[in-house]
């Protein structure tokens, strides 16, 4: 069931007339070529694309110094001053290769010099006579004040966009420099500016926002704070309100469609419970009970289906808390008023996993399960799909390829989503569609708990339903912090492990090197392991490989052929191993808390004592204190709360694992962006007529906008791409 009128009509070319759709790397702008071969990496592929390649944060270097008042400055500080070069010199420093460039500056009031190393093409840009604008640190070497590695800019009257001013700090990929990518976004806001105004002129008086023309402008090139802020207030708004138009759109599309409802009496239904605890017991040797929380989920599920009206519930809970025999009990309550039921998967393994539980789970009521994925072969393929078009199959599970065109369900009543905030809303509306002329019931899971202030913005036309009760029987996993110089004993550990047949995580923040982020390399981190562990066997996952490369790699970790799993987070979503004991997650610092938790939860999953390792070596105080509630605190919506409480910038915890887009500029972890988004809902309520439509005469710019502009991701619902 397509949701948002933005999805309704993504199919709809981008007209090659609009100049912002032009190829970066066609346009002749400063660093084109570089942007060819490398913006893919920052999302950058259009001119549009490149206008909204948003700052990280800002340096203010508009305060231009006296070179005696330079001298003055303490150690580390930054300062801007207008100077004349009056020598250069380039001489080799006694590092092999590395050139150092020093220019000698002076004016009225003193001198100074300014040092650069390995920067091999300072010399060729800087002559003496040129005069300057130069913004860096400072250094103090005798008497005379050193600008450390500073930026420069000519002083001929041309606008100054690296110095003396409030400049810009972007995030950046090898193969493009930050005054590369200034230089290209100013030419690109002159020759393509201004951006095209699209919000309905009531609605930005009414907020009291700024034109988007400016806003773009000044989010780069901000005259003053106060710009700067301006701007960023009118993007957050759009961001929210293409948010929020998708939500009530949603909302109102489903509230106007029906469902099968799907009575069941009351002793097939205590045979399907009695199946799930005896698969269960089963499991565990012993005889176990459905937590209250389950019991609690799954009385809402079955009032959910009762109703013609279809349910759509989120079940979040942590891993291991039970979340698969809710899903179970959904499915094959489907299956037991002659219906089906479907659960869709991130991956391949994860898909062949919840088939054998659900099969275990659904045995004794004899609901057979059917597995479709990609790695099927094509005879297991034809007999999966011919079972599903006939009807055979009560309950299928599979991965993308449950969305494939070719499958064709008979009576498709329940749809589950498990770790739905790796599919998108278009995603899961290919499967919602497959239900026919009605709607299907949905149930959305996740094992990343939502912050309840946040869940009121974002959820607020879900059901939720909490899995709260810790895993009965689970050891405890014991938590540490460690400094990356202090891993000597770990690493040894690691071996130890190896040698009683045990496995270990080594989880990195990328999956390649970044001179600005300064973060361990996946690649690099696994080829320094091969060695340091030899002959442990080391492997190595990231969402850059192709699926059923990763998924062989991880199976290779499950089977024991490898004693080493490094990878980027990836592995948050991973397949049951029980011999897993060692969780080391390097940059910890970089992580959400959920994340962190998620990851702890891939270990401790046997009978062994385990262990997670959170190394970083930041200072920072706040992002120790959340480092330090992951090592206290066991229970991940106490985490989710403490991770909202702390963060003081970035991706907001709820929004990069929750199944929406990521967000560039709004944040609802801050108030002001909260009720900025209460507005923007309001808004969204007003621009849509009853069935969750954009009406095409009133606003036609806003709807191409949302459709094809630089909101369009967000509209449709895409979720943060993985690593």
């Amino acid at each position: 069931m397509a949701a948002v009128v933005a999805v309704r009509e993504r199919s709809t070319p981008v007209s090659p007339a609009d100049p912002l759709d032009t190829p970066v790397g066609s346009t002749g702008l400063p660093g084109a070529a570089a942007l060819r071969r490398v913006g893919k990496r920052l999302g950058i592929h259009t001119v549009r694309d490149l206008l909204f390649h948003l700052p990280r944060r800002y340096e203010d270097l508009r305060e231009l110094r006296t070179l005696a008042e330079v001298r003055t400055l303490d150690e580390g500080e930054r300062a801007s001053a207008r100077v004349e070069v009056t020598g250069i010199r380039v001489e080799q420093t006694f590092r092999r290769r590395v050139q150092r460039t020093t220019a000698y500056l002076r004016d009225k009031t003193g001198e100074a010099e300014a040092t650069w190393f390995g920067r091999r093409f300072i010399e060729r840009r800087l002559r003496e006579g040129d005069r300057v604008v130069i913004s860096g640190k400072i250094r103090h070497r005798g008497f005379i004040p050193s600008f450390d590695d500073p930026e420069f800019e000519r002083d001929d009257g041309s606008t100054i966009l690296h110095a003396g001013r409030i400049v810009p700090v972007y995030r950046l990929t090898t193969g493009i420099t930050a005054r590369t990518l200034r230089a290209a976004i100013g030419d690109a806001l002159e020759r393509y500016g201004p951006y095209r105004e699209y919000l309905p002129e009531a609605i930005r008086e009414g907020e009291g926002l700024v034109g988007i023309g400016e806003a773009v402008a000044h989010a780069h090139y901000p005259g003053s704070f106060g710009d700067r802020d301006e701007a960023l207030e009118r993007l957050a708004f759009d961001e929210l309100l293409a948010l929020q138009v998708g939500m009530v759109a949603r909302r109102r599309l489903r509230s106007a469609s029906s469902a099968h409802p799907l009575p069941m009496k009351r002793t097939r239904e205590g045979e399907l419970e009695r199946s799930i605890r005896g698969a269960l017991s089963a499991r565990v040797g012993r005889a176990v009970d459905l937590t209250e929380d389950q019991k609690r989920a799954i009385e809402a599920v079955r009032e959910d289906v009762s109703r013609d009206q279809p349910m759509l519930r989120l079940l979040q809970g942590d891993v291991g808390s039970g979340k698969t025999a809710v899903a179970a009990y959904a499915l094959g309550l489907a299956a037991e008023c002659g219906f089906q039921g479907a659960l869709l998967a991130p991956t391949d393994l994860l898909a062949r996993q919840h088939a054998a539980t659900l099969s275990l789970l659904l045995e004794h009521v004899g609901v057979p399960v059917t597995l479709l994925t990609g790695s099927l072969s094509a005879a297991g393929t034809r007999s999966a799909l011919d079972a599903i078009a006939n009807g055979q199959a009560a309950v299928v599970v599979g991965t993308h390829a449950l969305l494939q065109a070719r499958v064709s369900f008979a009576r498709l009543a329940v749809v589950v989503i498990d770790e739905q905030h790796r599919f998108g809303v278009e995603q899961r509306g290919q499967l919602e569609e497959k239900a026919g002329g009605s709607a299907p019931h949905v149930l959305l899971m996740t094992a990343t708990p939502i912050p309840r202030t946040l869940g009121q913005v974002l959820y607020a036309d879900l059901d939720v339903s909490d899995l709260r009760t810790p895993p009965e029987g689970r050891i405890p996993i014991r938590t540490g912090i460690r400094r990356s110089d202090e891993l000597a004993g770990t690493w040894e550990k690691v071996r130890e492990e190896a040698s009683r047949g045990h496995r270990t995580f080594v989880v990195v923040p990328l999956i390649e090197e970044s001179e600005e982020e300064g973060a361990i390399a996946a690649e690099t981190e696994a080829v320094r392991l091969r060695e340091l562990l030899a002959p442990v066997r080391v492997g190595l996952v990231h969402g850059r490989m192709k699926p059923a490369e990763r998924d062989a790699e991880m199976a290779h970790f499950r089977d024991g052929d490898l004693d080493v799993l490094v990878g980027t987070t990836v592995v948050e979503v991973g397949v049951d191993v029980p011999e897993a004991t060692l969780m080391i997650v390097e940059g910890a610092d970089r992580f959400g808390l959920a994340q962190l938790h998620q990851l702890r939860g891939r270990v401790g999953r046997g009978n062994a004592e385990s262990y997670c390792v959170l190394v970083t070596d930041t200072t920072d105080e706040v992002a120790l204190k959340r480092l330090e509630a992951v090592v206290r605190t066991r229970d991940g919506f106490a985490l989710a709360e403490a991770d909202f409480e702390l963060r003081r910038e970035g991706d907001v915890l709820g929004l990069t694992q929750s199944g929406l887009p990521r967000l560039r500029v709004a944040s609802l972890q801050r108030s002001d962006h909260r009720e900025l988004a209460g507005r923007a809902r309001a808004q969204a309520e007003e621009l849509l007529d009853a069935d969750g439509t954009l009406p095409l005469d009133r606003y036609a710019p806003l709807r191409r906008e949302l459709q094809q502009g630089w909101l369009a991701r967000i509209a449709a619902g895409e979720p943060a791409s993985g690593a």
